[in-house]
């Protein structure tokens, strides 16, 4: 019969061991190599990213630009706006909305289209 003064001791051992129990377990196997003569291995170059694999990754998110408050540097920032589109948006302020960057004849479209989920229309608090 188990002796109670011998489960404090058993209680502290299951409390290290459980994480150690619930990991995955993982194997690591080698595959043997084809029989015959081998060039031994060399290790792999890391690879320079090229302009494909830049293009494919996905960028970091970041916070909408306010089209209210934000600097002609940070309008610069967002895709398909020219020096002169930021100096627009400046000189039309203040929005309501985004939507008035068109509805406004500030920017195109297009223009509109490529930065809609990148800029908000934040009101000032009153």
């Amino acid at each position: 019969m188990l002796k109670l003064s011998h489960l404090p001791v058993g209680l502290l051992a299951l409390t290290v061991a459980a994480p150690v129990f619930a990991q995955p377990a993982t194997t690591t196997t080698n595959p043997t190599p084809p029989s015959g003569a081998m060039a031994p291995a060399m290790p792999a170059a890391p690879k320079a990213p090229d302009s494909a694999s830049r293009s494919t990754a996905i960028a970091p998110k970041t916070d909408p630009v306010d089209i209210n408050t934000a600097t002609a540097a940070e309008l610069k920032g967002l895709p398909g706006l020219s020096d002169a589109d930021s100096t627009k948006i400046i000189q039309g302020r203040p929005y309501t909305d985004k939507n008035q960057l068109v509805s406004r004849h500030v920017v195109s479209e297009a223009t509109y289209d490529k930065i809609k989920d990148h800029v908000v229309a934040k009101q000032p608090k009153s």
